[in-house]
């Protein structure tokens, strides 16, 4: 069972989700106004819009896509709120999108538009658990075979129909996927660099 130990609500734990969260309603409620501008467009980043490989993923496609999604960031800040800050939180995310947005333009270029933070929710998740495993906290693993789970039952089976339904679009498990190996490189990579250094 996932223990909530203590709200991480000081300034340092808090900062990087609640400008998430901020962000992300004030796109969504200035939608018909900013988003043609700013979400994922193949032909139009082929045309070097680049911008839109990060802006794209603070976009959704309605309300019950941006519930979903906020609540899993703030799902995701009460069970590892405690290892964040506000420099890793923001680079992770800004990491994680850019890097997921290029995957989707290499590897599904039939994917003509794009939005939402689910993919960049899966690299915080993965990242989230491989702390709480350093951390000697055996939840950590639970929530990483889980995902694991997850994310192979949407390569195989593909995604839940009734989510596709309920957010008014394809659900992109790629970027789920990608999203994945984010948080899981953003973990690793800096333990290997320190070896090497070292």
């Amino acid at each position: 069972m996932l223990k909530i130990k203590q709200l991480p609500i000081n300034t340092t734990h808090i900062s990087g989700p609640v400008l998430l969260l901020i962000l992300t309603v004030f796109c969504y409620f200035f939608n018909e106004n900013f988003s043609q501008y700013f979400v994922y467009n193949r032909p139009l980043i082929i045309e070097h819009q680049y911008w839109r490989l990060i802006t794209a993923h603070i976009f959704h496609t309605n309300y019950a896509h941006l519930l979903l999604n906020a609540l899993a960031v703030i799902l995701l800040w009460l069970i590892h709120g405690h290892y964040y800050s506000l420099f890793q939180y923001l680079s992770l995310t800004l990491i994680s999108a850019l890097i997921i947005s290029i995957s989707i333009f290499i590897f599904d270029p039939e994917m003509l538009q794009y939005v939402g933070l689910s993919g960049v929710l899966h690299a915080l998740f993965v990242w989230g658990a491989l702390k709480d495993i350093t951390a000697k906290e055996k939840t950590g693993y639970l929530l990483l075979i889980g995902v694991i789970v997850k994310i192979a039952h949407e390569q195989f089976f593909g995604a839940s129909e009734d989510i596709a339904s309920l957010i008014n679009a394809s659900v992109a498990i790629n970027a789920h996927l990608s999203g994945a190996l984010v948080g899981l490189g953003y973990y690793f990579i800096p333990k290997i660099g320190k070896k090497f250094i070292h």
